[in-house]
């Protein structure tokens, strides 16, 4: 038996799954922020794939030249500092 799914587009945008990247060497901030950034998946409730990035050169592709950075889809939000995960829960729901 085959099933068709017809989905409205405009739903798939707002369910698409978000990439976080943090940005970091892997000291404590950087796993402080991992963890900050779990959790403010959790509070939005989106979909998210997390990636703890560690290659310097990478790193400084982004221009951040402070860790612990974060990027979300794409974009660097946060340089240099651990955002609270009410503040990445608002970030991810924009």
């Amino acid at each position: 038996m085959t099933r068709e799914l017809h989905v409205d587009a405009s739903q798939l945008e707002n369910h698409a799954m978000k990439v976080i990247e943090v940005l970091g060497p892997g000291c404590s901030n950087c796993q402080k922020l991992e963890a900050n950034a779990r959790e403010a998946v959790a509070q939005a409730g989106v979909a998210a794939e997390i990636r703890h990035v560690t290659d310097y050169a990478e790193i400084a592709s982004r221009g951040v030249m402070s860790t612990p950075g974060l990027v979300i889809d794409g974009t660097v939000v946060s340089v240099g500092k651990v955002p609270t995960s009410w503040t990445i829960a608002a970030w991810l729901r924009e």
